[in-house]
């Protein structure tokens, strides 16, 4: 497909703009700002509409088909949500306007922190972070604030060895130290945990279900041994959809967690954003929370600024339109139909392991919550790896799974099939990754030169990486 500039030729679009309109009087801009000459695209509005036609064409996501990306939660996002997000009354609600003009809209933020505290089991939330990574910094922030004001120099952050990138980038962020645990069966093993917790542990850092799927059994041990110490627990929310109001990160002994909208409650996820990450905390430490936090008395919804407050965290309130979102997501649904999300997300991810263990077996066989993680290392003596089985499921029409994470398993392949799709489409997707097993053994070159079917084949990764062309 050619670029939108080789498409352009000088006289073809035919739309003038007049410069001397009586209601519009620019200021004059300073002379080392203009050119004689724009660089824009000469091109006809049907070019146009083409072009950009084509390009969306040429993506991939949810709505196109399965989107299994394990620990990404690539769910369905409800078109109602998107049209309501729409309306005017939200698009155009300026952030500057009084609170007594915006009451309507910050009862519904209000709202989305009591229901994020109830799901959770959390005393207090922020809406302000802007996405995951954004708040775990941000509970990270909250939580070192805390340890400052009781005068305890502590200086160590925990993750077990499957853990997401994100920890140990956020925590270096605040200068802590990273210390990595080895997993015993794909889980902590408190024996190890024990072995590291002391006076200078800040916090363990745990995504529970984990990114292998299991729920971590031990987590009122792991619990005891952080506090015995004086450490907390923090929760990365990025699994939540393995367990909503089945069990709530709360009542576990969790401190402070951070929740995934844009994953777990249905807004568009990829793209660049935008995302949303509130961060939830219980009642020690909610004066350290970002301002401001919706309060309300008698009805009437108004800001406030903790006692204690790090700051804000992002300008005004946070990405108002993805709470929205999330927040219809969860009045339709209501408590029995988040649950339900849950128990059909581990039903599907349970009926794909079920059914292609024996194909692609992974060193963990046992009950998995949202997703399952397989292996293609069998295939390593065909010369095949999981880069290449990945690449071939591009030709049966399914966007790839996670691959080579968690990095405990070896040629892991990570699936995450949400709870947007049904038996059929998983038969589907089950048998294209069984007859790929059956091209393995009898023609694997077909599957190392894979994709064969799309627009772009594959990519010379490496050269790419040497030799990066990062503009036109």
């Amino acid at each position: 497909m050619k670029l939108i500039k080789e498409i352009s030729k000088e006289g073809k679009n035919k739309f003038d703009i007049e410069d001397d309109l009586d209601f519009f009087e620019p200021e004059p801009l300073p002379k080392e700002f203009l050119q004689d000459k724009v660089n824009i695209p000469d091109i006809s509005e049907i070019e146009l509409i083409r072009h950009f036609i084509s390009l969306s064409k040429e993506n991939y996501g949810v709505d196109n088909g399965f989107y299994p990306l394990g620990s990404c939660t690539m769910k369905y996002n409800p078109k109602i949500n998107e049209d309501i997000a729409k309306k005017e009354e939200f698009k155009y609600f300026h952030p500057l306007i009084s609170i007594e003009n915006s009451q309507g809209l910050m009862k519904i933020m209000w709202e989305m922190q009591e229901f994020l505290k109830e799901i959770t089991g959390m005393d207090a939330f922020t809406l302000q972070p802007a996405a995951g990574a954004h708040g775990e910094y941000t509970g990270l922030r909250v939580m070192w604030e805390y340890f400052n004001d009781k005068k305890e120099k502590r200086n160590k952050v925990i993750l077990p060895d499957s853990s997401h990138g994100t920890n140990p980038a956020s925590s270096s962020m605040l200068g802590l130290e990273v210390v990595e645990i080895e997993s015993k069966e794909g889980m902590v093993d408190p024996d190890k945990l024990k072995e590291v917790v002391d006076e200078k542990t800040f916090a363990l850092m745990l995504t529970n279900p984990n990114t292998l799927g299991f729920f971590e059994k031990d987590i009122l041990k792991i619990k005891e041994i952080l506090k015995n110490k004086g450490a907390l627990l923090y929760y990365d929310g990025a699994n939540l959809n393995g367990f909503i109001g089945i069990a709530r990160p709360g009542d576990m002994g969790f401190d402070a967690v951070h929740l995934n909208l844009h994953k777990t409650f249905s807004t568009p996820h990829g793209g660049g954003g935008p995302g949303s990450g509130p961060v939830g905390v219980k009642e020690f430490l909610k004066d350290y929370l970002p301002y401001p936090i919706i309060e309300n008395s008698d009805e009437f919804f108004y800001f406030s600024k903790p006692s204690k407050s790090i700051g804000k965290v992002l300008s005004f309130f946070g990405n108002i339109l993805v709470i929205l979102k999330a927040y219809l997501y969860i009045r339709e649904l209501g408590f029995d139909g988040l649950k339900e999300v849950s128990q059909i997300a581990v039903l599907n991810a349970n009926y794909i392991k079920e059914k292609l263990k024996k194909y692609y077996p992974s060193q963990f066989d046992r009950l998995v919550k949202h997703e399952c993680v397989l292996s293609g290392k069998i295939y390593k003596e065909f010369g095949v790896k999981t880069l290449d089985i990945s690449k071939r499921i591009m030709d049966y029409g399914f966007h790839p799974p996670t691959i080579y994470f968690p990095h405990i398993v070896d040629e892991a392949l990570m699936i995450e099939p949400t709870e947007t799709e049904n038996k059929e489409t998983l038969d589907s997707f089950i048998e294209a990754m069984i007859k790929i097993s059956e091209e393995i053994k009898n023609n694997p070159e077909i599957i190392k030169n894979a994709p064969n079917s799309t627009k772009i084949q594959r990519p010379d990764e490496v050269k790419a990486n040497k030799e990066l062309k990062v503009k036109w």
